[in-house]
């Protein structure tokens, strides 16, 4: 229970923050972004002290520690790659093309 009280003021420091942001908008721009950013900051604090919090934050570690392990492919593998897919795309859509057109054709031909 306590949980989705934590839950509900995070919503809630967004949601002011985004409030002050338009109700102020005779105030300068900076304070108004300040203003978003703290109840994005406060936000994310009540939020961490939430088990929900805790367990993304573990989650997101854990995701950021498997993608250091990940093996990215190198710029040449990469640039190869986009060559083959944009050809594969430009083969496709002529093919797409040409059924389109003699599809077409064959129902202009039994429709008259």
């Amino acid at each position: 229970m306590l949980d989705k009280i934590k839950i509900t003021v995070a919503i809630l420091c967004v949601v002011g923050g985004l409030w002050a942001y338009y109700h102020f908008a005779d105030v300068a721009l900076g304070l108004r972004a300040l203003m978003v950013l703290c109840g994005l900051v406060l936000g994310g604090l009540v939020t961490w002290s939430s088990n929900p919090g805790k367990t993304f934050i573990g989650f997101a570690q854990d995701a950021w520690r498997e993608g250091a392990r990940v093996a990215w492919p190198s710029r040449q593998e990469t640039r190869r790659m986009t060559l083959v897919v944009f050809a594969f795309v430009v083969v496709m859509s002529l093919f797409l093309f040409l059924v389109d057109n003699v599809v077409a054709w064959l129902i202009k031909l039994f429709i008259g």
